[in-house]
């Protein structure tokens, strides 16, 4: 970031400058409609019904049944998980930890002449602020969806509007242009009081750690295009051309014909939200969901005209191969890890079995003992004759929330969330990704980055803000209790350790050592988490239901079924 002469001020809403300023779903079949919330009054389970087509009978407010029945719903199997836990529809609002992160996300808010426009990465005034006091697109997300869920859509469309203009911008770097459709990593509102204006900074990479644009800012920004029209109602925001122009824009950078012979889209490391150096180059599971997920979303906000239409055709074509693609050669259970496991190798031909040429050898040591006999995972990454077996929190969730993932295999990734416990959630939810890398294989895949050693920040940190995915995840395949049991945890010292950005040990035990406090989106996680707990309906804002037409048939790996 540009060494700017900058101050916040304690609500985090002004940062002033002393110089002078310079510059797929084809139908939407979810359950519910959310209704708003407002969190300083006492509320009941009243879901707004939607057309008797989208789901028939729900019961009397205030009935605890209609909970067990709207959760049985979100199964894909049609059941609720089988455990009988208590709900309690006053559990969310006695809580003192939400109404003291309601206070710390309001106070995070940014505005941009007079309008809010997003929140800022942290608030913590104890350590120098860096890139942390700018407006972040993938941290806003969970901010976005607090809000929405409480009926205040402004700051939502107003970030929606801000961002898309920001697009428009030409992005250099040193002297290469980069592409039209790509989306600021972040940005921040400059004040001039000289001049008395303000005006918007975007970073598209530039200023970045390691110069990587942002992959995942155009794929957000389209889910939170689609959780926004659905759950106002309103496709007036979607329908404008600068929204449509810019999904334009982000798909033809997505969709674009080059020498890949795989239907996943190729990265550099350090492009999500694992942004500094951790072996994530070429096709990580966390990118490859974002983009099944964003395909999805766009599907149904680009408008039928002439150039939506051959978008609409192209993604299709795309959804299928992408589908096929990573359920069939990213997901890894005991039956397909004892397959690879027995591999043959340099095999030449269109019938081979080890199309990826995996040397057996490299199995990691790890991999055997962590697998349980019932669970599995997609995988971090696959390219020729590579395979990373590390577990990535955010990829799994949101292939669960994408219905990239089959039912079976959602099932199958709760099961060993379930079994693998101690190491995925431990004292603090959730890691990153697991295991940490350690010693010589760190020193060579981190470059010896001083801040992702062992078992802390990217490298097998704990991240609270991933609770909202996990939320989401176990709402959707209908075995809240996980989510319940992960917020227990989270509530016993997120808000007494003053809301870290992540936690480090191998339980997630200690504040990270450079974790900032107040981080607001480990704040608005919790909230998010918190209010789709106790109204799953919000879950049709970030949830897309499976398209039968792309589920293939799974030949190869089945033991997820047993």
């Amino acid at each position: 970031m540009c060494p700017l002469g900058i101050d916040v001020s304690q609500n985090g809403n002004v940062i002033t400058l002393e110089s002078a300023g310079t510059i797929f779903e084809i139908e939407d079949s979810d359950i519910f409609r959310p209704r708003s919330i407002n969190v300083e009054r006492n509320r009941s389970f009243n879901f707004e019904e939607r057309p008797s087509s989208e789901l028939a009978n729900t019961s009397p407010p205030h009935s605890l049944k209609i909970v067990d029945h709207h959760l049985e719903c979100l199964s894909p199997h049609g059941r609720r998980s089988g455990f009988n836990t208590p709900r309690s529809h006053t559990y969310f609002e006695t809580h003192a930890m939400v109404a003291e992160a309601w206070e710390n996300v309001r106070r995070s808010i940014v505005y941009y002449r007079r309008q809010p426009v997003g929140t800022i990465a942290a608030l913590d005034h104890s350590v120098e602020q860096l890139n942390y006091d700018q407006v972040f697109v993938r941290d806003f997300v969970p901010s976005a969806l607090a809000f929405l869920m409480n009926g205040e859509e402004e700051i939502v469309k107003n970030f929606l509007l801000k961002t898309i203009h920001l697009q428009s911008w030409e992005k250099r770097i040193d002297q290469f242009k980069l592409g039209e459709g790509v989306m600021p990593a972040s940005f921040k509102v400059i004040h001039n009081p000289v001049r008395n204006s303000e005006i918007l900074i975007a970073d598209f990479g530039e200023s970045a750690i390691g110069r990587v644009a942002p992959v995942d800012s155009g794929f957000w920004w389209i889910i939170l295009l689609r959780a926004y029209t659905k759950h106002t109602g309103d496709s007036s925001l979607a329908e404008m051309p600068d929204c449509q122009r810019g999904m334009r824009l982000i798909l033809s950078l997505c969709l674009s014909e080059g020498f890949d012979t795989f239907p996943t889209l190729l990265c550099a490391d350090g492009c999500c939200m694992i942004d500094r150096r951790m072996g994530v180059y070429g096709y990580p599971i966390e990118i490859q969901a974002l983009f099944f997920m964003a395909l999805r979303c766009a599907l149904v906000l680009l408008k039928q005209d002439q150039e939506g239409k051959e978008f609409m055709e192209r993604i299709v074509k795309r959804l299928h191969a992408l589908s096929y693609h990573i359920r069939s050669y990213f997901w890894l259970d005991l039956k397909q890890l004892n397959d690879i496991y027995r591999y043959k190798t340099e095999e030449y031909s269109h019938t081979a079995v080890n199309k990826f040429n995996v040397m057996p050898d490299s199995l990691p040591d790890w991999v055997f003992d962590f697998m349980p006999t019932r669970g599995g995972y997609f995988i971090g990454n696959i390219s020729p004759a590579r395979m990373d077996f590390r577990w990535f929190c955010l990829g799994n969730c949101v292939a669960i929330l994408s219905s990239l993932a089959t039912p079976e295999q959602a099932d199958a990734i709760m099961d060993l969330i379930e079994s693998r416990w101690e190491e995925l959630v431990g004292e603090m939810p959730l890691k990153i990704c697991y295991p940490a890398l350690e010693s010589h294989d760190r020193r060579i895949v981190t470059g010896c980055d001083p801040k992702n050693t062992r078992w802390s920040y990217h490298n097998g940190g704990s991240w609270p803000v991933l609770l909202w995915l996990l939320t989401a995840a176990c709402i959707k395949i209908g075995r809240p209790q996980i989510a319940r049991r992960a917020i227990e945890l989270a509530e016993s010292r997120l808000s007494k350790d003053h809301w870290p950005e992540y936690y480090d040990g191998k339980l997630g035990r200690y504040i990270g050592k450079q974790a900032r406090k107040f981080q607001t989106w480990s704040i608005a996680g919790y909230l998010v988490a918190k209010m789709m707990l106790e109204d799953p309906s919000h879950l049709g804002m970030i949830s897309l239901e499976e398209d039968k037409q792309m589920k293939p048939l799974m030949k190869r790996s089945t033991s997820w079924t047993c």
